[in-house]
Protein backbone atom coordinates (compact mmCIF):
# COMPACT_ATOMS: atom_id res chain seq x y z
CA UNK A 1 0.00 0.00 0.00
CA UNK A 2 2.72 1.99 1.19
CA UNK A 3 4.60 2.48 -2.04
CA UNK A 4 1.71 2.26 -4.40
CA UNK A 5 0.82 5.35 -2.60
CA UNK A 6 4.63 6.67 -3.51
CA UNK A 7 4.36 5.73 -7.17
CA UNK A 8 1.17 7.62 -7.47
CA UNK A 9 2.29 10.78 -5.30
CA UNK A 10 5.30 10.74 -8.03
CA UNK A 11 3.59 10.26 -11.23
CA UNK A 12 1.37 13.36 -10.03
CA UNK A 13 4.21 15.31 -9.58
CA UNK A 14 5.84 14.66 -13.20
CA UNK A 15 1.96 15.38 -14.54
CA UNK A 16 2.22 18.49 -12.70
CA UNK A 17 5.42 19.83 -14.03
CA UNK A 18 4.62 18.89 -17.49
CA UNK A 19 1.50 20.87 -17.85
CA UNK A 20 3.64 23.74 -17.28
CA UNK A 21 6.18 23.20 -19.40
CA UNK A 22 7.06 25.58 -22.52
CA UNK A 23 7.77 24.82 -26.24
CA UNK A 24 11.63 24.59 -27.10
CA UNK A 25 13.26 26.23 -29.41
CA UNK A 26 15.69 23.92 -31.60
CA UNK A 27 18.25 25.62 -34.12
CA UNK A 28 18.21 23.41 -37.73
CA UNK A 29 21.87 23.24 -38.55
CA UNK A 30 22.16 22.66 -42.00
CA UNK A 31 24.05 19.63 -42.23
CA UNK A 32 25.16 17.78 -45.35
CA UNK A 33 22.62 15.28 -46.83
CA UNK A 34 22.45 11.69 -46.55
CA UNK A 35 24.93 10.13 -48.04
CA UNK A 36 23.31 6.61 -49.07
CA UNK A 37 26.25 4.36 -50.74
CA UNK A 38 29.25 6.58 -50.01
CA UNK A 39 31.73 4.92 -47.36
CA UNK A 40 32.29 6.58 -44.63
CA UNK A 41 36.02 8.09 -45.52
CA UNK A 42 34.46 9.46 -48.58
CA UNK A 43 32.37 11.91 -46.70
CA UNK A 44 34.46 15.17 -46.26
CA UNK A 45 35.20 14.47 -49.98
CA UNK A 46 31.31 14.77 -51.28
CA UNK A 47 29.60 18.55 -51.30
CA UNK A 48 26.83 19.89 -51.59
CA UNK A 49 27.07 23.53 -53.28
CA UNK A 50 25.04 26.42 -52.81
CA UNK A 51 25.88 28.50 -55.70
CA UNK A 52 24.94 32.49 -55.60
CA UNK A 53 24.37 32.61 -59.36
CA UNK A 54 22.13 29.83 -60.36
CA UNK A 55 19.92 26.84 -58.63
CA UNK A 56 20.68 23.58 -58.79
CA UNK A 57 17.17 22.78 -58.95
CA UNK A 58 16.16 18.89 -58.68
CA UNK A 59 20.52 18.08 -58.80
CA UNK A 60 20.80 19.61 -55.31
CA UNK A 61 21.13 16.50 -53.64
CA UNK A 62 23.43 15.20 -55.89
CA UNK A 63 26.63 15.19 -54.10
CA UNK A 64 29.98 17.07 -56.07
CA UNK A 65 33.53 15.90 -55.66
CA UNK A 66 36.29 18.46 -55.97
CA UNK A 67 39.52 18.27 -58.01
CA UNK A 68 42.19 20.09 -59.08
CA UNK A 69 44.69 19.16 -61.90
CA UNK A 70 48.51 19.81 -60.87
CA UNK A 71 50.76 19.91 -63.53
CA UNK A 72 53.30 21.46 -65.98
CA UNK A 73 53.24 22.71 -69.35
CA UNK A 74 52.81 20.78 -72.51
CA UNK A 75 52.57 17.66 -70.02
CA UNK A 76 49.40 16.67 -71.87
CA UNK A 77 47.36 18.23 -69.19
CA UNK A 78 45.34 19.86 -71.92
CA UNK A 79 44.20 16.31 -73.51
CA UNK A 80 43.89 14.75 -70.61
CA UNK A 81 41.24 17.52 -69.23
CA UNK A 82 39.59 17.34 -72.61
CA UNK A 83 39.02 13.63 -71.57
CA UNK A 84 37.68 14.45 -68.50
CA UNK A 85 35.14 16.95 -70.00
CA UNK A 86 33.97 13.92 -71.86
CA UNK A 87 32.48 12.59 -69.21
CA UNK A 88 28.99 13.84 -69.04
CA UNK A 89 29.33 14.71 -65.02
CA UNK A 90 32.28 16.65 -64.67
CA UNK A 91 33.60 20.21 -65.39
CA UNK A 92 37.32 20.97 -65.79
CA UNK A 93 37.36 24.77 -66.34
CA UNK A 94 40.83 25.23 -67.56
CA UNK A 95 43.56 26.84 -66.74
CA UNK A 96 42.20 29.64 -64.54
CA UNK A 97 45.16 31.06 -62.64
CA UNK A 98 47.22 31.54 -66.31
CA UNK A 99 44.92 34.91 -65.12
CA UNK A 100 47.98 36.86 -63.38
CA UNK A 101 45.50 38.81 -60.83
CA UNK A 102 44.08 35.65 -59.63
CA UNK A 103 47.15 34.90 -58.39
CA UNK A 104 49.02 37.70 -56.78
CA UNK A 105 48.26 36.73 -53.12
CA UNK A 106 46.72 33.86 -51.75
CA UNK A 107 43.73 35.65 -51.00
CA UNK A 108 42.97 36.10 -54.74
CA UNK A 109 43.50 32.48 -55.18
CA UNK A 110 41.39 31.18 -52.32
CA UNK A 111 38.93 33.41 -53.60
CA UNK A 112 38.94 32.00 -56.86
CA UNK A 113 38.97 28.14 -55.99
CA UNK A 114 35.21 29.40 -53.84
CA UNK A 115 34.15 30.42 -57.07
CA UNK A 116 34.89 27.24 -58.64
CA UNK A 117 33.99 24.84 -56.33
CA UNK A 118 30.91 26.39 -55.12
CA UNK A 119 29.70 26.13 -58.98
CA UNK A 120 29.90 29.89 -59.71
CA UNK A 121 32.45 29.44 -62.52
CA UNK A 122 31.53 29.76 -65.83
CA UNK A 123 32.99 28.01 -68.57
CA UNK A 124 33.03 26.25 -72.20
CA UNK A 125 33.14 22.90 -70.02
CA UNK A 126 30.63 24.35 -66.94
CA UNK A 127 28.00 21.45 -66.31
CA UNK A 128 26.60 23.84 -63.69
CA UNK A 129 23.73 21.55 -62.31
CA UNK A 130 23.86 17.96 -62.18
CA UNK A 131 27.92 17.43 -61.23
CA UNK A 132 29.37 14.85 -59.89
CA UNK A 133 33.21 16.28 -60.48
CA UNK A 134 34.27 19.76 -60.66
CA UNK A 135 37.80 21.18 -60.97
CA UNK A 136 40.24 22.99 -62.97
CA UNK A 137 43.87 23.09 -64.14
CA UNK A 138 46.68 24.38 -62.24
CA UNK A 139 50.75 24.74 -63.28
CA UNK A 140 52.73 24.38 -60.83
CA UNK A 141 54.76 27.84 -61.91
CA UNK A 142 51.21 29.44 -61.40
CA UNK A 143 51.32 29.98 -57.81
CA UNK A 144 50.68 26.92 -56.74
CA UNK A 145 54.54 26.31 -55.06
CA UNK A 146 55.08 29.46 -53.52
CA UNK A 147 51.58 29.28 -51.78
CA UNK A 148 51.75 25.44 -51.21
CA UNK A 149 51.05 25.36 -47.46
CA UNK A 150 47.88 27.65 -47.69
CA UNK A 151 46.85 25.34 -50.59
CA UNK A 152 47.69 22.66 -49.03
CA UNK A 153 45.22 23.67 -46.17
CA UNK A 154 42.32 24.57 -48.18
CA UNK A 155 42.53 21.15 -49.93
CA UNK A 156 42.52 19.32 -46.60
CA UNK A 157 39.55 21.76 -45.10
CA UNK A 158 37.29 21.84 -48.30
CA UNK A 159 38.27 17.76 -49.30
CA UNK A 160 39.88 18.11 -52.72
CA UNK A 161 41.51 15.61 -54.38
CA UNK A 162 44.48 16.29 -56.37
CA UNK A 163 45.67 14.89 -59.85
CA UNK A 164 49.22 14.75 -60.75
CA UNK A 165 49.97 14.67 -64.29
CA UNK A 166 53.61 14.59 -65.45
CA UNK A 167 55.34 13.57 -68.68
CA UNK A 168 58.03 10.58 -67.91
CA UNK A 169 60.49 11.38 -71.04
CA UNK A 170 60.98 15.00 -70.01
CA UNK A 171 63.22 16.03 -73.19
CA UNK A 172 60.26 15.61 -75.18
CA UNK A 173 58.09 17.84 -72.76
CA UNK A 174 61.10 20.46 -73.18
CA UNK A 175 61.10 20.44 -77.51
CA UNK A 176 57.73 20.50 -77.04
CA UNK A 177 57.92 23.81 -74.42
CA UNK A 178 59.99 24.84 -77.28
CA UNK A 179 58.05 24.73 -80.22
CA UNK A 180 54.97 26.19 -78.40
CA UNK A 181 57.09 28.97 -77.56
CA UNK A 182 58.05 29.59 -81.41
CA UNK A 183 54.71 29.15 -82.55
CA UNK A 184 53.37 31.84 -79.81
CA UNK A 185 55.46 34.57 -81.93
CA UNK A 186 55.56 32.58 -85.40
CA UNK A 187 51.82 31.70 -85.09
CA UNK A 188 52.12 29.59 -88.37
CA UNK A 189 48.24 28.25 -88.46
CA UNK A 190 46.91 31.35 -90.78
CA UNK A 191 48.29 33.85 -88.34
CA UNK A 192 47.14 32.31 -85.29
CA UNK A 193 48.04 30.63 -82.60
CA UNK A 194 47.15 27.22 -81.26
CA UNK A 195 48.92 24.99 -78.49
CA UNK A 196 46.62 22.32 -78.94
CA UNK A 197 44.69 21.02 -82.76
CA UNK A 198 42.06 19.13 -84.20
CA UNK A 199 43.09 18.22 -87.55
CA UNK A 200 45.90 16.03 -88.81
CA UNK A 201 46.26 19.04 -91.20
CA UNK A 202 46.91 21.45 -88.54
CA UNK A 203 49.35 19.49 -86.20
CA UNK A 204 51.66 18.06 -89.67
CA UNK A 205 52.35 21.71 -90.21
CA UNK A 206 53.07 22.60 -86.57
CA UNK A 207 55.36 19.93 -86.64
CA UNK A 208 57.61 21.00 -89.25
CA UNK A 209 59.56 23.20 -87.23
CA UNK A 210 62.37 21.93 -85.42
CA UNK A 211 63.70 23.68 -82.57
CA UNK A 212 67.05 23.97 -81.37
CA UNK A 213 68.10 22.70 -78.00
CA UNK A 214 70.34 24.35 -75.72
CA UNK A 215 72.89 21.65 -75.23
CA UNK A 216 74.96 23.49 -72.83
CA UNK A 217 71.80 23.88 -70.46
CA UNK A 218 70.19 20.45 -71.61
CA UNK A 219 71.43 19.05 -68.50
CA UNK A 220 70.31 21.41 -65.83
CA UNK A 221 67.14 22.21 -67.08
CA UNK A 222 66.30 18.67 -67.00
CA UNK A 223 67.32 18.10 -63.57
CA UNK A 224 65.56 21.63 -62.32
CA UNK A 225 62.02 20.31 -63.98
CA UNK A 226 62.72 16.98 -62.03
CA UNK A 227 63.38 18.55 -58.98
CA UNK A 228 59.83 20.67 -58.93
CA UNK A 229 58.38 17.52 -59.77
CA UNK A 230 59.54 16.07 -56.32
CA UNK A 231 58.72 19.34 -54.35
CA UNK A 232 55.12 19.43 -55.65
CA UNK A 233 55.10 15.64 -54.83
CA UNK A 234 56.27 16.65 -51.39
CA UNK A 235 54.62 19.31 -50.88
CA UNK A 236 50.90 17.72 -51.41
CA UNK A 237 51.60 13.92 -49.86
CA UNK A 238 49.14 14.50 -47.25
CA UNK A 239 46.68 15.73 -49.87
CA UNK A 240 44.45 12.86 -51.09
CA UNK A 241 45.82 12.48 -54.38
CA UNK A 242 46.87 10.13 -57.65
CA UNK A 243 50.50 10.68 -59.30
CA UNK A 244 49.28 9.89 -63.43
CA UNK A 245 51.89 9.96 -66.32
CA UNK A 246 50.91 11.11 -69.76
CA UNK A 247 52.68 7.74 -71.06
CA UNK A 248 50.74 5.79 -68.87
CA UNK A 249 47.12 6.79 -70.14
CA UNK A 250 48.35 6.66 -73.49
CA UNK A 251 49.77 2.95 -73.36
CA UNK A 252 47.28 1.72 -70.81
CA UNK A 253 43.29 2.39 -71.32
CA UNK A 254 42.98 0.96 -67.71
CA UNK A 255 44.37 4.11 -66.19
CA UNK A 256 41.73 6.21 -67.16
CA UNK A 257 39.42 4.00 -65.65
CA UNK A 258 41.53 4.48 -62.36
CA UNK A 259 41.11 8.27 -62.48
CA UNK A 260 37.19 7.56 -62.75
CA UNK A 261 37.53 5.36 -59.67
CA UNK A 262 39.59 8.04 -57.43
CA UNK A 263 36.94 10.43 -58.54
CA UNK A 264 34.43 7.66 -57.79
CA UNK A 265 32.30 8.91 -61.22
CA UNK A 266 30.10 6.27 -63.17
CA UNK A 267 32.11 5.04 -65.55
CA UNK A 268 31.87 5.84 -68.89
CA UNK A 269 34.34 5.96 -72.27
CA UNK A 270 36.43 8.79 -72.44
CA UNK A 271 37.29 10.38 -75.52
CA UNK A 272 39.20 13.52 -77.24
CA UNK A 273 39.24 15.54 -80.55
CA UNK A 274 42.70 16.57 -79.81
CA UNK A 275 45.33 15.42 -82.01
CA UNK A 276 48.78 15.18 -81.16
CA UNK A 277 51.32 17.67 -82.59
CA UNK A 278 55.29 15.60 -82.29
CA UNK A 279 54.85 12.02 -82.73
CA UNK A 280 57.51 9.46 -84.11
CA UNK A 281 61.42 9.68 -83.10
CA UNK A 282 62.78 12.34 -81.25
CA UNK A 283 65.65 12.66 -84.31
CA UNK A 284 63.31 14.10 -86.38
CA UNK A 285 61.92 16.91 -84.32
CA UNK A 286 65.15 18.56 -83.09
CA UNK A 287 67.41 20.62 -85.71
CA UNK A 288 70.65 19.61 -83.58
CA UNK A 289 70.05 16.24 -82.61
CA UNK A 290 73.63 15.89 -82.17
CA UNK A 291 74.20 17.70 -79.90
CA UNK A 292 71.67 16.91 -77.63
CA UNK A 293 72.92 12.84 -78.09
CA UNK A 294 76.86 14.21 -77.07
CA UNK A 295 75.21 16.24 -74.41
CA UNK A 296 72.99 13.26 -72.24
CA UNK A 297 75.19 10.36 -73.44
CA UNK A 298 76.29 8.45 -70.23
CA UNK A 299 73.88 10.53 -67.99
CA UNK A 300 70.71 9.22 -66.35
CA UNK A 301 68.20 10.94 -69.13
CA UNK A 302 69.87 9.12 -72.11
CA UNK A 303 67.06 6.66 -72.43
CA UNK A 304 65.35 9.68 -72.92
CA UNK A 305 66.66 9.78 -76.32
CA UNK A 306 65.11 6.57 -77.65
CA UNK A 307 61.89 6.42 -75.53
CA UNK A 308 58.64 6.06 -77.63
CA UNK A 309 55.22 5.27 -78.07
CA UNK A 310 52.22 5.21 -80.04
CA UNK A 311 48.83 7.16 -79.97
Amino acid sequence: MVCGVYICAICLKQTSNNTKAKFLKFQVINQARPSFGIEPWEIPYVHYPKPKTHNREECVCNGVRYFAILSMQRSGSGWFETLLNSHINVSSNGEIFSIGNRRNNISSILSTMDKVYNLDWFSSASKNECLAAVGFKWMLNQGLMEHHKDIVKYFKNKGVSAIFLFRRNLLRRMISVLANSYDRDAKLLNGTHKSHVHSTEEAQILAKYKPTVNATLLLPDLKEAEEIITKALEYFKSTRHIVLYYEDLINNQTKLKDVQEFLRLPYRDLSSRQVKIHGGNLSKQVGNWDDVQKALKGTSYEGMLHADYQM
